[in-house]
Formats: C-alpha cells, sequence, structure tokens
C-alpha cells in the first residue's frame, strides 16, 4: 500500500443509503482536506448488465446521497470493457474527492476493469489523496482474488489490497448460505486474509483499519489489526 493514500472503505452493505451517510460524507471531507475536489464519482459495474431499470435505480440512489451531502455527483456509465477504456471517464475521475463502486457481481467488476486506463487512473487518484469506497461486490473486487461464493471457484481480483479477502452481508451470509460460508472460511488458497463485514457496517483504512457502523466485521482467518 502506498505510503499516503486516500482512504479506503470496504463496506458490508448499503451504499448510497441515509444509514451511511455518515461515513460517505467523512470519506468524501477527508480527501477535500487534501485537495480534492466536492465530487461524488459513481460506479455502477456490478449491476449494470441488470439492465436499464437496475442502472436507473442506483444513479437516482447515488445523487440523492450527494444531495444530501452536498457535492457534485458524477455518474460513470461503466457497463463493458470498453467504456473503462474511455479518455472522457479517465478524465472524470480527476481530483474526484470520492470513487465509489456500488454492489453487484464483483467478478465481472474485475473482468472490466483490470488493465484498463480508467483503472490506472483510479488508483492514481487514490494514492494522492482521493477516498475510494467498495459495497459488497465493490469490497470484494478489490482484492488479490475474490471469494467463489455462489461459484464453486475464486477469481482474481483488482488487487488493490492483495492479501485481502471479503465476505460482504456476512451477518445474512451465515444465514444464506451457512454451509458455503463455513467451506470458505476453511478453505484457504490464496493465503489471504478473510474478513467478513457485517451489513451496514465498514472496514475502513486511513492511517490504521477502524470499523464503521452497527454491526461487526469478523476476522475469519489469518491477521488483521482493527483499532478501535
Amino acid at each position: 500500500m502506498n505510503q499516503n493514500p486516500g482512504a479506503i472503505a470496504l463496506v458490508g452493505s448499503g451504499e448510497y443509503s441515509v444509514t451511511m451517510q455518515g461515513l460517505e460524507t467523512e470519506l468524501l471531507h477527508r480527501a477535500i482536506s487534501r485537495g480534492k475536489k466536492n465530487t461524488f464519482v459513481q460506479i455502477p459495474t456490478a449491476s449494470s448488465h441488470e439492465g436499464e431499470s437496475s442502472r436507473a435505480k442506483w444513479r437516482r440512489l447515488g445523487q440523492e446521497q450527494s444531495d444530501r451531502i452536498g457535492s457534485e455527483c458524477i455518474y460513470l456509465p461503466i457497463h463493458e470493457r470498453e467504456d473503462a477504456f474511455n479518455q472522457k471517464f479517465v478524465d472524470q475521475v480527476k481530483d474526484a474527492g470520492l470513487i465509489y463502486f456500488s454492489g453487484g457481481d464483483p467478478h465481472r467488476v474485475a473482468e472490466i476493469f483490470t488493465g484498463s486506463p480508467v483503472w490506472d487512473a483510479i488508483v492514481t487518484q487514490w494514492e494522492s489523496g482521493t477516498s475510494l469506497a467498495g459495497c459488497s461486490a465493490g469490497a470484494m473486487a478489490f482484492g488479490g482474488t475474490i471469494m467463489g461464493i455462489r461459484k464453486s471457484n475464486h477469481s482474481p481480483g483488482l488487487n488493490l489490497l492483495p492479501n485481502i479477502e471479503v465476505i460482504p452481508h456476512y451477518d445474512k451470509m451465515l444465514g444464506w448460505l451457512p454451509d458455503r460460508v463455513a467451506s470458505l472460511i476453511t478453505k484457504n488458497t490464496s493465503g489471504s486474509t478473510l474478513i467478513g463485514i457485517d451489513e451496514n457496517t465498514a472496514l475502513v483504512h486511513t492511517d490504521a483499519w477502524r470499523k464503521y457502523g452497527s454491526g461487526k466485521v469478523h476476522v475469519l482467518r489469518g491477521e488483521l489489526k482493527i483499532e478501535d
């Protein structure tokens, strides 16, 4: 990890909600204090394959959150891999205050962004102070590998946090897929630290890892120091 990057938030659920408004405000203001713009960039890629109604819903929710926070909302319609090579989108992430990947399919996020100019630009901005957040699929995609929660296999992630794997919605996953979750905890093919993040909860790194929200962050395998 860069010695002085922006904040990064791995969110279990609740992107663009009133419940998580405080976190998103803090992430944005932290970046503004480091010279970044008051811009809230939405990236809907993880669910963009679900069709226009889904895209419109996420765009509306992000705009509403941005309005509550008092920021400029920038929606990047990156739906297919060629979109991640669009220079216009590269330019739009420059000096952003907060860049946010919302939920859906994490494997899709990695497939579309890996090795792309937009992802390279996002990493560059994060390294210079922009806050970066991923909720559910977004959080999963930031790791070196993506857990095969609904699939039998893992797949490569974006490798921003190469030694971390995330199970989002962890408190709900125990009820939905208890056997699958148990097998993921005991199976260690990557050597990564496995983190379970409850709904409406985030694991946030600034100068250290800290929990934000009403639920818990569970270190299920490996070691990660989380400050109080």
